[in-house]
């Protein structure tokens, strides 16, 4: 089947004439369109395009198909204007319960957006320590670390593996050295804490390595742990959902083992609200797009 994406691609490039222009209209690579294009003709067995010094030219099939792929576009456009109705109709309150490193470093910069698409809709943002309690209406939504299947009741889609391993900052990494195994940090400086259950599962695994000895300092919150190995002050355990976007961090080793994904949840008895529905659509459409950015920055590493 071939992907609605190289139509646009193709409509692009019919309409400029050139691969370049359609570039700058779809904001990607020239090389990228070209691409799109080539694969496009190769799916439907047919030359779309004549490719020639002043640009591309529209083949007799590239024509004959132009009436078609305009009248998928003016569907898919009506598509996404009945679905912005709908998100205008979305409204209200919905509070969202996550760790503070997730509200801050992943939730937070998605809100912008957020209240552009869905203008009506007021999201709170709790970062108590601790599971809310979904059933009982502490929040509508949270973003949870789970090991195990959820409790009854509680319904949601898995963002990705919730992988946290040890980083340091370029700045430390260039004064210190990098630990070439995790025997090698009894000779580094070790933040601790990141409070709640985090801060036992975290001291927990300091004791088993060995390496309890080697904190220099402790502190809070997760998100206290991120700033000070931003600072340079040390190795800290961070998620690499988190970490892995930010340029100033380096893996110091690979993930520690563990089986957690990261979820985001709601109770079925809201799971049908419009305002509760569309914030779990749009975070974790804009999530799934984060997690596949940072695989493409490590596949190209």
């Amino acid at each position: 089947m071939v992907d609605w994406n190289d139509w646009r691609y193709f409509l692009s490039v019919a309409r400029s004439g050139s691969t370049l222009a359609a570039a700058r209209e779809l904001r990607v690579s020239q090389t990228t369109v070209a691409r799109r294009i080539a694969a496009l003709e190769q799916a439907l067995s047919l030359t779309l395009f004549e490719r020639r010094p002043g640009g591309y030219a529209t083949t007799d099939a590239g024509q004959s198909l132009l009436a078609h792929a305009e009248r998928m576009e003016a569907s898919a456009l009506a598509i996404e204007q009945k679905a912005r109705a709908h998100g205008r109709e979305a409204s209200g309150t919905v509070r969202l319960s996550a760790e503070d490193i997730f509200n801050i470093g992943l939730i937070s910069p998605q809100i912008p957006a957020l209240h552009q698409r869905y203008p009506a809709i007021r999201l709170e943002l709790d970062s108590t320590p601790g599971l809310r309690d979904l059933g009982a209406g502490e929040a509508d939504i949270a973003l949870r670390s789970m090991s195990t299947g959820q409790p009854a009741g509680i319904v949601g889609r898995v963002v990705c593996r919730d992988d946290w391993t040890l980083y340091c900052s370029r700045d430390y990494a260039a004064r210190r050295g990098l630990p070439a195994s995790v025997e090698d940090l009894r000779n580094h400086e070790i933040i601790g804490g990141g409070g709640g259950q985090l801060a036992r599962e975290y001291g927990a695994w300091l004791t088993q390595a060995g390496l309890l000895d080697r904190v220099t300092i402790e502190q809070s919150t997760a998100i206290g742990l991120l700033t000070a190995a931003r600072t340079g002050l040390g190795i800290a355990v961070l998620p690499c959902i988190i970490a892995d976007a930010e340029p100033d961090l380096i893996r110091c080793v690979p993930p520690l083992e563990e089986s957690r994904q990261l979820w985001l949840v709601t109770h079925e008895r809201v799971r049908h609200n419009p305002a509760v529905r569309a914030v779990i659509d749009f975070l974790y459409e804009r999530m799934a797009a984060h997690v596949r950015r940072l695989r493409h920055i490590e596949e190209a590493a």
